[in-house]
């Protein structure tokens, strides 16, 4: 199935079966290796992106159900060769673990902050 969407700002047409993943369609088609895949239940949040807005496990989500939809990924949150503010937030405080899980945070964490911009601990 031919599948087109917006992914980190670039209009993208893939050709996928019906049940890939979006986290292995952005991995093995589109090279966009940040989004991890851990558990692939949708538990461990490694695969985090951002959808229209709102944080989604791309382990769950089927590559054909973002027809037309907007993807962001850990590679999308920052413009240029530079980290993004949240990133070097994480950075600074020591926040990055073994770095598996971090791109999930990191979309997690933008997505909480683009809805809830003062949002504290």
């Amino acid at each position: 199935m031919q599948v087109s969407f917006n992914v980190n700002a670039r209009a993208v047409s893939v050709e996928v079966e019906p049940r890939t993943t979006l986290s292995l369609c952005l991995r093995d088609q589109l090279r966009l290796t940040g989004t991890h895949v851990g558990c692939e239940h949708g538990v461990c949040g490694a695969c985090t992106v951002i959808i229209d807005g709102d944080a989604v496990r791309s382990c769950l989500t089927l590559a054909v159900q973002v027809e037309g939809r907007t993807v962001l990924t850990v590679e999308g949150l920052s413009n240029d060769d530079a980290l993004s503010p949240l990133q070097a937030s994480f950075r600074r405080h020591n926040a990055l673990q073994c770095g598996f899980c971090t791109p999930g945070m990191l979309t997690t964490a933008h997505a909480l902050l683009t809805e809830e911009p003062h949002a504290s601990e």
